[in-house]
C-alpha cells in the first residue's frame, strides 16, 4: 500500500439498507491500492447496492465510506463503473468508437462530436483492452465478449483508480468469461489500479483474485479464498449450513446436494424493489448517463 494515498476503499462502521432490507450492519473493512477483489454472495446479498454506495448513489444509513481517503461523492472521477448490462447492446448499429465516446461526453441521444482530448482518451482505452480492431465495427456485429471489452474500455476513460465491475460475466460462455477475467487482471496490473469484480460464481475468478469480499445476511467477510471460502464463514453469511468442496482446482459451495452459486444464478431475478436503472448513474466520471443497459440491484 502507498501510505501517501491511504486505502483504495474504506468502510468504517457502515450500515447500508435497501428499503427495509439491511445489506450491511455496522461493517468495517479496508481494501488496499492495487488489489483485485472478487465480490460474491447469495443473490440479494447486496453486491450491486454496495457498488452503488461506493458511487455515492445509495447513502449509508450510518458510518463512512471513503475512496482514496475521501468521503464518497457522486460522479467521482477516481471511480469507473460498469453496471450489469442486458441484451440492449446487441442490436445497436453504433460503432464501437462512438459507443465509448458517448460515455466520455455524457451523451445519451445522438452521436457525440468528440474533441481531440476525448478522441485521444478513446484511442487510449481501446488500445488498453486490445479493442482497436473493434472501433469501426457496429455493436450488433460483436460477440458478447467483444462487447464486454468495449464496456471495460468505457470504465477506463479518465484514468480512474478504482474500477467497480458489476457481474461482467453474466451471459458469457466459459471461454469468454476467461477472456474477460484475464483482460481485467492484465489491465489492473498494468495500470496499478484497484478492481472490485462481482460475480455469481467464484471459480472463473480463482486465477486472478487477491482477496474475496463475500456478502450475506447483513455481514461481510474479506480475506483470501482459504480464509473466506470455508464452511463456518459461508454458513454464517448464508444463514444455513453450507459445505465447501474442492475438486481438481475448483471450489463448489454446497447446501446439501445443491450447488448454491449455480442455483442463485438460475434465479437471479429476485424481484421486489431491487430493480434500478443506471440512467444518470452509470458512468462515474462526472456522473454522466451511460448509454447502455440497466442495473439489477441486489
Amino acid at each position: 500500500m502507498d501510505p501517501a494515498r491511504g486505502y483504495a476503499l474504506e468502510l468504517s462502521n457502515v450500515t447500508l439498507k435497501l428499503g427495509e432490507r439491511t445489506i450491511l450492519a455496522d461493517t468495517s473493512l479496508t481494501i488496499e491500492n492495487g488489489e483485485f477483489i472478487g465480490v460474491l454472495g447469495p443473490n440479494g446479498a447486496g453486491k450491486t447496492t454496495l457498488m452503488r454506495a461506493v458511487l455515492g448513489l445509495v447513502p449509508a444509513t450510518s458510518g463512512t465510506i471513503r475512496v482514496a481517503g475521501e468521503p464518497v461523492t457522486r460522479g467521482n472521477p477516481a471511480v469507473g463503473y460498469m453496471p450489469q448490462t442486458r441484451s440492449a447492446l446487441a442490436g445497436r448499429r453504433l460503432r464501437g468508437r462512438d459507443f465509448i465516446a458517448m460515455a466520455a461526453e455524457g451523451h445519451r441521444w445522438g452521436l457525440p462530436h468528440a474533441d481531440a482530448t476525448t478522441r485521444a482518451d478513446v484511442d487510449r482505452v481501446l488500445e488498453l483492452v486490445g479493442g482497436s480492431a473493434l472501433a469501426a465495427r457496429p455493436l450488433s456485429e460483436l460477440s458478447g465478449g467483444e462487447r464486454q471489452r468495449l464496456l471495460i474500455a468505457q470504465c477506463l476513460l479518465g484514468k480512474p483508480r478504482l474500477l467497480l465491475l458489476d457481474e461482467p460475466l453474466i451471459s458469457l460462455d466459459p471461454h469468454h468469461q476467461r477472456g474477460v477475467v484475464e483482460l481485467v487482471r492484465r489491465v489492473q496490473r498494468e495500470l496499478g489500479i484497484t478492481v472490485l469484480f462481482s460475480a455469481h460464481e467464484l471459480n472463473p475468478l480463482l486465477g486472478a483474485l487477491d482477496r474475496v469480499l463475500y456478502l450475506g445476511n447483513g455481514a461481510a467477510a474479506l480475506g483470501t479464498v482459504d480464509e473466506v471460502i470455508t464452511r463456518p464463514v459461508l454458513s454464517r453469511l448464508y444463514g444455513s449450513a453450507i459445505d465447501v468442496m474442492r475438486v481438481n482446482g475448483r471450489i463448489f459451495v454446497m447446501s446439501g446436494d445443491v450447488e448454491v452459486e449455480k442455483h442463485d444464478h438460475e434465479h437471479e431475478d429476485d424481484g421486489g424493489d431491487a430493480h434500478g436503472h443506471a440512467h444518470g448513474q452509470g458512468h462515474a466520471h462526472g456522473g454522466s448517463d451511460h448509454p447502455h443497459g440497466h442495473t439489477h440491484d441486489v
